[in-house]
């Protein structure tokens, strides 16, 4: 089985690869090792995988693929311009060229291959103020993002190929990913960096703002099983399965760290969600999903690989 994985060197794309080699897939991974954060982590995040005689990388665009000459069976659609902060003015034109542009030139050509699966990764972003909770598959979305609405676009665009062209599209919806690898602009990432070396930690409001946080390896878990068991043209939420305040992941990682945390509240973040929760069944159902990973394991995890990573430069 030959898989295209595109955005690889990413948090989430670098995990895929490795589990779907462990699995005896053949991948041709692209990552156009764009500066939104430094390329050299990302390149870290390949390290193992370029050993791999399975693996073949390709530093390119998206759109800049020739997805005939792959004999491919499976796509994993994971690249696009992540951050709802940096998504508002000027940088929107990025956001526009890297999720909805690219995504519509690859489903293009996915629509002339035989695939098995085309699996797009989407966001819990696209929920927005969505008044439901828990989120599910068929609440209202209204995303308060740029951001969040480039990911919705793409998700409107692989249902379009779905209905059109019969392109065997499976969309999920992330919530809140973490786990060793994280980017280093995302909250669990910039709060255990700060622990680390006795810095202060940036809360943007009160918070009492609760998140669905989910770990990697259940994602990865669920991603696979998308490509395999997916009905063609649904969309499957991928959450941890509960919400927690960020109050009490602060107070998780004191625990953990055994160190005080120093806080600095600030103005709430224009496009940041109030709430997310995820309704998973329809995943349980369809893919057998079940996330194992407790949030405190979770977290335990990823202060394990910070430590690693900054205390042994």
């Amino acid at each position: 089985m030959r898989c295209l994985v595109t955005g690889c060197a990413g948090f989430i794309g670098s995990h895929l690869c490795e589990k779907l080699i462990k699995e005896g897939f053949e991948i041709v991974g692209v990552d156009s090792l764009s500066d939104y954060y430094p390329p050299s982590i990302k390149l870290k995040n390949l390290e193992n995988l370029i050993k791999e005689k399975k693996f073949k990388f390709l530093k390119n665009k998206v759109e800049e693929l020739n997805l005939e000459e792959m004999d491919l069976d499976y796509i994993f659609h994971l690249a696009a311009q992540p951050g709802v902060r940096k998504s508002w003015g000027k940088d929107f034109a990025i956001y526009t060229e890297a999720n909805i542009m690219a995504t519509q030139k690859l489903l293009e050509m996915a629509k002339n291959i035989p695939l098995k699966r085309f699996v797009f990764a989407s966001s819990s972003s696209v929920y927005g103020l969505c008044p439901e909770l828990p989120m599910k598959e068929t609440s209202p979305l209204f995303p308060i993002s740029p951001y969040g609405v480039t990911k919705l676009a793409g998700e409107k665009l692989c249902y379009l190929y779905h209905k059109n062209f019969d392109l065997p599209i499976v969309l999920l919806r992330y919530f809140t990913v973490y786990g060793p690898r994280q980017r280093p602009d995302m909250a669990f990432h910039k709060f255990m960096k700060s622990i680390l070396f006795n810095e202060e930690i940036v809360i943007f409001g009160d918070g009492n703002q609760t998140r669905d946080f989910t770990y990697i390896d259940d994602v990865i878990d669920a991603t696979i099983k998308a490509a395999t068991n997916g009905k063609n043209g649904e969309v499957y939420n991928i959450g941890g399965g509960s919400r927690i305040r960020l109050n009490d992941v602060l107070n998780l990682l004191e625990r953990i760290t055994e160190k005080k945390i120093k806080i600095r509240r600030t103005e709430p973040q224009k496009g940041e969600m109030p709430h997310t929760l995820a309704s998973i069944e329809k995943a349980k159902r369809d893919l057998s999903y079940l996330p194992q990973t407790k949030i405190e394991d979770g977290l335990l995890n990823e202060w394990e690989w910070i430590k690693n990573i900054y205390c042994t430069k």
